[in-house]
């Protein structure tokens, strides 16, 4: 990110960029930077082409044009699964462009063993925009609260984060409504964010878990219905069970041979907040529990596959087992 931005400012460029990662908002953003530094609102010297099926003979007769009065002809191709596939034409005419055409690829999902990609390495720049560590997230956030005069405490801020889907995207939408809510006040509390945040289903199962560890089967069971009348498919209520007891698993597993935090975060591929959250349910498991409880979730889930039980009292049945084994 660090590079894009000194070619954005310098105004110096290569000839072609490959954004890529996991974290749609940067690569969206960094797409319109770097659109915006190159040819601004000049539409007679900017493409953009998205999706499947892009045409390859297009892109590169419109390569061969020479930009109109510019210095520079931007093609922006979005999505286009070329750096997952064969494309030997392609990666062999971006060595052979004119120096007035410029390149800048979008994509999601790319093989570093893919020719295109190995190209665009050469002789460009390619940027992985995957989601930022938490410290650095926490800075945005905080960036972007002190815009519109707003401030979360630590404990808000950590809560906040612990409700929603923590996408960058999402984050700004969830933000931009608690700035609307909050209007007229500076500081954006739990109660704000409970009010107007969406709940992320893996918050909600959490919840349900930590229902069943104090062996509180009622409202385990309430969380539930509430899920699946939300339109929840019991099979996805499950995989996420699944993978929350998988979590506190991992976490008392790492917890038990010494790691900090940011270690066990670091080895699971999750934020630091993530095993916060979670160490305090830990306590409540053996490991040997956590372990046989991920086990039978798997075995639900097969006896579902085969047909052997339906999938919403499959699910039901799980949280009154784990339930009673802790009350």
């Amino acid at each position: 990110m660090k590079i894009l931005s000194q070619h954005i400012k310098s105004g110096q460029f290569k000839s072609v960029y490959l954004l890529c990662g996991d974290e749609d908002y940067l690569r969206k953003q960094y797409r319109d930077r770097m659109k915006d530094a190159m040819v601004g609102d000049d539409t007679m010297n900017y493409s953009y082409f998205e999706g499947k099926g892009i045409s390859v003979k297009e892109l590169i007769e419109l390569g061969e044009t020479l930009p109109f009065f510019s210095e520079r002809r931007l093609i922006v191709v979005e999505n286009s699964g070329f750096f997952t596939s064969s494309q030997d034409e392609l990666s062999a005419y971006i060595k052979e462009m004119p120096e007035s055409t410029c390149f800048l690829f979008v994509e999601k999902d790319v093989d570093k063993r893919n020719k295109l990609y190995k190209a665009v390495s050469s002789l460009g720049y390619v940027a992985n925009l995957s989601a930022p560590d938490e410290r650095t997230l926490i800075r945005w956030i905080n960036g972007l609260l002190k815009k519109e005069q707003r401030y979360m405490s630590d404990a808000a801020l950590g809560y906040f984060l612990g409700r929603i889907d923590t996408d960058m995207e999402n984050i700004r939408r969830e933000l931009d409504k608690l700035v609307v809510y909050t209007d007229g006040s500076t500081e954006i509390t739990k109660e704000d964010i409970d009010a107007v945040c969406t709940v992320y289903t893996e918050s909600q199962v959490f919840d349900m878990v930590t229902a069943v560890a104090q062996g509180q089967q009622s409202k385990a069971l309430e969380l539930y219905y509430d899920l699946v009348a939300q339109k929840e498919a019991p099979m996805r209520i499950l995989y996420w069970i699944t993978r929350q007891f998988n979590q506190l698993y991992q976490i008392k597993d790492l917890q038990s041979k010494g790691y900090p935090d940011h270690i066990i975060a670091e080895r699971m591929g999750v934020r630091d907040f993530v095993v916060r959250k979670n160490k305090g349910l830990c306590q409540r498991f053996s490991l040997a529990e956590l372990r046989r409880a991920v086990q039978i979730c798997v075995e639900r889930e097969e006896e579902v596959k085969t047909g052997k039980m339906n999938d919403r009292m499959a699910v039901e049945l799980l949280i009154v087992l784990f339930s009673s084994k802790t009350s």
